[in-house]
């Protein structure tokens, strides 16, 4: 492929020209990342209701339900995390990815008075 072909084509698959070396380009994808951050947001969000799930059927051991619960938060916060990386990187999903975090923020609230709860006053 000749250069120019291959110029054109990374231009078309959404690449961005980083930087111009004597010998070498730098490109870079950032639909790419976009697909990568997508799918962490979805294994981090989906681990939220799971690990819960999980939690409540070893209810009967507090320390295990409580375990579970607080691998809900943290997956809880990581989903914001991601979300974050999101709304800073790509500009026309801003809007989104702003709803989506004030959502997991009174989610995570959420998990934390309920482990506080679980913590304090749960009888199994």
């Amino acid at each position: 492929m000749k250069r120019k072909a291959l110029l054109k084509y990374l231009q078309s698959q959404g690449c961005e020209l980083l930087r111009e070396g004597s010998r070498h380009s730098w490109w870079h994808n950032p639909k790419y990342e976009l697909y990568e951050t997508g799918s962490q947001v979805r294994r981090s969000s989906k681990s939220i209701p799971s690990n819960i799930v999980e939690g409540y059927g070893r209810r009967r051991y507090q320390a295990e339900f409580v375990r579970f619960l607080i691998f809900s938060h943290s997956s809880c916060d990581e989903t914001v995390v991601h979300l974050n990386f999101i709304k800073n990187l790509h500009e026309h999903l801003k809007e989104e990815a702003i709803l989506l975090i004030e959502k997991y923020t009174e989610l995570s609230k959420k998990l934390y008075k309920f482990i506080e709860y679980v913590e304090t006053k749960w009888k199994s």
